[in-house]
């Protein structure tokens, strides 16, 4: 071999040596960004590395993935870039059976960079399936007023309750920073004119409910005025009756203690009293039954108090 390829060789060998040297010191090191963590693996054991800047780590033996752990998020029930609405994602059903349609916008992170990788295949695939559960037992369980209307709040901390408590329990290193109803309407233009007309019949409701409440409150003290003088008229009436009995009874209990001393004598007295209330409104007429003419008997002139008496006189056969 010549020394014009001596040379070569030399210089190939060590351009290969200078190469081979900046690969070992490319793979030796690596950057870190704010918001950014690391999960290194040696021999295929993962460790974190969440402060950003400049890190070791041994070329051919140690591997580095970068995870984003800034704030990310997806929209369920409509397409992002052209806004047009999902009705597979955003159609549901509400407890007063209803359809209606909601789009949802679920923000999430990166937790723990070493689950979010090696837990589970999909980690905001999982997290969008079960967000998209949890959306329609929530809403499933309100009725449709409340969820295009004035029940948002509550559905949106429901269903961000129940998230988080499935993330707990799957921990697969995505954490739930919030999600929020982005649009809530009836279907179609006919079911919103329904929905409209649903309205307006519920403020009608409230309308004829407040009109009978006032009519109500304008009749009450009237009846029950009116009411108060039945009772006092019933008690009244109770009382005078009360008194009536208990006076016939003194009166007949007194009568008996006079009849016990001397029963003929009061025996004589209750006939003439019962006469004297029954003969002057008595008339007596005596018929013989054989045609000819019988006395009539003027017991009105001899019952009378007064010097004018009836004069009364008939003939029968």
């Amino acid at each position: 071999m010549d020394k014009s390829t001596k040379a070569v060789l030399k210089g190939v060998g060590v351009a290969a040596a200078a190469v081979a040297v900046l690969i070992l010191i490319f793979q030796s090191f690596y950057t870190i960004k704010e918001q950014e963590q690391a999960v290194v693996t040696t021999f295929g054991v993962p460790s974190a590395v969440s402060e950003p800047g400049l890190h070791v780590k041994i070329p051919f033996v140690q591997k580095v993935t970068k995870v984003d752990t800034t704030i990310k998020g997806f929209a369920i029930g409509y397409d992002e870039t052209t806004n047009i609405s999902r009705e597979d994602e955003a159609l549901m059903i509400t407890s007063d059976y209803n359809f209606v349609n909601v789009d949802f916008y679920v923000e999430y992170k990166v937790s723990d960079p070493i689950k979010a990788l090696y837990a589970s295949e999909k980690p905001v695939s999982i997290l969008k399936n079960m967000a998209q559960a949890c959306i329609r037992s929530v809403v499933g369980r309100a009725p449709v007023d409340s969820v295009i209307t004035t029940g948002k709040g509550e559905i949106q901390a429901a269903i961000k309750e129940r998230i988080i408590a499935e993330l707990a329990m799957r921990d697969i290193g995505i954490q739930l920073i919030n999600i929020t109803i982005q649009d809530a309407e009836p279907p179609t233009e006919e079911v919103m004119e329904a929905f409209k007309a649903v309205e307006t019949a519920k403020q009608g409701k409230e309308t004829a409910i407040n009109n009978a409440n006032k009519y109500r409150n304008e009749k009450l003290p009237g009846a029950e005025a009116q009411i108060d003088r039945i009772l006092k008229e019933a008690e009244a009436g109770k009382e005078a009756r009360i008194n009536n009995a208990e006076g016939q009874a003194a009166r007949f209990n007194a009568l008996y203690e006079e009849y016990i001393k001397y029963p003929l004598i009061t025996k004589q007295r209750m006939y003439y009293e019962t006469m004297e209330e029954l003969l002057p409104d008595l008339k007596l007429i005596i018929d013989g039954g054989n045609g000819s003419i019988q006395k009539f008997l003027p017991l009105e002139p001899l019952t009378a108090d007064t010097g004018t008496g009836t004069t009364a006189g008939t003939v029968t056969e």
